[in-house]
């Protein structure tokens, strides 16, 4: 089965910035790249809001074709997610660590830049859990190559676990309805790993719940109120929809670029950035 995804909106040609950037250069051989956009997440009000990751800016999207600029500061914001209380959401950010968006005022703070004062390699993905437990990812360059991407419980309390510390770059995250697996898109090892969570704090038999194809990847996924695990593919062009036993029910193919990197869930559709194209898609979700 396969949907088609329509257009839902596209960054504003003002607001590109088509240069060179530190990210370009590690990322994309060093060719200017205007806006790469992830990140998709509603605040408590019903609102888009998305990253810019190149250019440090973080966008709400007040209609279609009105874009407001929340944040601009030296960093790659690539994750978001709304905080418990409603007020802030918290960005996984690739220089700077996880930070803080206030989003009455645009304010950017830290919120843990370090372990044990040591830089993170690189984070880039985030959710909380019911209790205020952020799990968040740290990518870096992480890969076959070199398999030490990293996945952390950040506890309400202010303790940090490390879950996962052999992951062959691991980028986007999901939590079971029940909060007792998380779901990890390894992206250079293109498979979604399952790890359980157990009742000491512990992780064990963790595994490959799905595998697929390509020159990247799973990138962003997100759990629907069915138990099904979508997966944005970076370079498949689609959202995969993926049973609870790892069966793929759907393909949510785009209808702009191939880069499909991460997805929000409103209202009964789903949001998607397709980074290519500076995109955001949508479908029935």
């Amino acid at each position: 089965m396969e949907t088609l995804t329509t257009l839902h909106a596209a960054m504003p040609a003002a607001l590109r910035r088509p240069v060179v950037t530190e990210w370009s250069r590690a990322n994309k051989r060093g060719e200017p790249v205007d806006c790469f956009l992830e990140g998709p997440c509603f605040d408590a009000q019903g609102r888009l809001h998305v990253t810019d990751i190149p250019h440090g800016r973080i966008f709400r999207l007040d209609a279609p074709d009105a874009w407001t600029l929340v944040a601009e500061y030296d960093g790659e914001p690539n994750g978001l997610a709304l905080h418990p209380d409603g007020r802030r959401m918290f960005i996984a950010d690739y220089k700077q660590g996880i930070l803080a968006l206030d989003l009455a005022t645009g304010a950017v703070t830290p919120a843990l830049t370090r372990r044990n004062s040591e830089r993170f390699k690189g984070p880039n993905d985030l959710v909380f859990g019911r209790n205020g437990d952020l799990y968040f990812t740290d990518q870096g360059q992480t890969g076959l190559q070199d398999p030490t991407g990293r996945v952390y419980r950040w506890r309400a309390d202010g303790r940090l676990d490390a879950l996962i510390t052999n992951g062959p770059s691991p980028n986007g995250l999901a939590l079971s309805a029940d909060e007792e697996v998380l779901f990890v898109a390894m992206t250079r090892d293109n498979s979604v790993w399952r790890v359980p969570l157990l009742p000491d704090g512990s992780t064990a038999k963790v595994g490959r719940f799905a595998s697929f194809h390509g020159t990247s990847g799973p990138d962003g996924m997100k759990i629907d109120d069915q138990g099904r695990l979508l997966v944005a593919h970076a370079s498949l062009r689609c959202v995969f929809v993926l049973s609870p036993q790892g069966e793929v029910l759907d393909c949510w193919r785009s209808c702009a670029g191939g880069t499909v990197t991460n997805l929000a869930l409103h209202g009964g559709r789903a949001f998607i950035t397709e980074s290519a194209s500076g995109s955001v898609l949508e479908c029935p979700a």
